[in-house]
């Protein structure tokens, strides 16, 4: 069977489990609230969103249930402009779901509904494998490896198709230790996959469990060495992000805006680095407009609710021209 039918040339190519997100629109317990309001979670989703609002033709990868949930992240990704023409449905498992609290300071409560879900049932398919050799970039995280062995193997096979086609690759460790059943093993899968990239992006805590090491410069020198040719340290605690390449490092203060929901600021980060990468921007500029994109994911509820268009980047990037 032919894949899909597949859009014009792609920019960038991502993959994971999506969820529908409930979102309290009151304060308190979740146990507690009684509205709320619809949207999508995952990491690749977010990373995809943004991408997409940039202007960058991109596709997801994905599995949902063949329920009303699995519709509405179909419809959401394509209203997004999102190329949908790779996510599988499975009439055998449900699409997964969470529900968001509401928080005024500090991350909000979170509680998961994804045992069994379809998203942990991703495996490949000729529409995925298309997209993968017709595209120009794909972004990778340390989630799908955790969800099952069908969705590791994927992620493996998916970085394989990218580096035999051409792709440049980022991978982002996003590590969710809850997901994996053994912390030495989750270490060892996502080092691994971390060795496969061009481009690494931990944050400052993953690097030191990752890799041993203690400051930026050491972590991000232990993935140039294993080939790395880029590695974005993100230390949000010291308010700065690290970009280290062969021929230098630059350091990018973080922008300071008005934060309302710190969840997304890593996948914002990661689109706007992909963004300029795509743009053919350099280094200072490349990490500049990932920290601007990072920043602005935080500005609103929501995942990716905050997450720029082209325009508002702009905007905001003049506005903030010395920082």
């Amino acid at each position: 069977m032919p894949p899909a039918h597949l859009p014009p040339r792609l920019d960038a190519v991502t993959f994971g489990e999506a969820m529908v997100m409930f979102r309290a629109e009151d304060n308190g317990p979740l146990s507690q609230v009684d509205r709320y309001t619809r949207a999508l979670a995952g990491a690749e989703v977010n990373v995809a969103i943004g991408l997409s609002r940039l202007g960058h033709a991109t596709a997801w990868a994905g599995r949902v249930g063949d329920d009303p949930l699995g519709a509405h992240v179909v419809s959401a990704l394509r209203a997004e402009g999102i190329d949908t023409g790779a996510i599988d449905v499975d009439a055998h498992a449900p699409t997964g779901f969470q529900l968001k609290g509401r928080a005024d300071v500090g991350d909000p409560e979170v509680v998961y509904f994804r045992r069994h879900s379809a998203g942990s049932r991703l495996t490949s398919s000729p529409a995925a494998t298309a997209r993968l050799t017709g595209a120009r970039h794909l972004h990778v995280t340390g989630i799908p490896p955790a969800l099952s062995p069908t969705a590791r193997e994927f992620t493996y096979e998916a970085m394989e198709t990218a580096r035999a086609a051409g792709l440049t690759i980022s991978f982002d460790p996003n590590l969710r230790p809850a997901l994996w059943a053994d912390r030495d093993e989750m270490v060892r899968i996502v080092g691994d996959l971390a060795a496969r990239a061009d481009w690494v992006l931990p944050g400052l805590g993953e690097g030191r469990l990752l890799t041993g090491r203690d400051d930026a410069e050491g972590i991000a020198r232990r993935y140039l060495t294993a080939g790395a040719r880029r590695v974005v340290v993100k230390d949000g605690g010291n308010g700065a992000a690290r970009l280290f390449q062969d021929d230098g490092c630059w350091v990018q203060p973080l922008f300071t805006v008005r934060s309302v929901d710190p969840v997304g600021a890593g996948d914002g980060f990661a689109a706007g680095l992909i963004s300029a990468h795509l743009d053919g921007l350099d280094a200072p500029e490349a990490v500049r407009r990932a920290a601007a994109v990072g920043a602005l994911a935080t500005t609103r509820r929501g995942d990716s609710d905050g997450l720029p268009t082209r325009a508002e980047l702009e905007e905001f990037l003049a506005a903030h021209a010395a920082a």
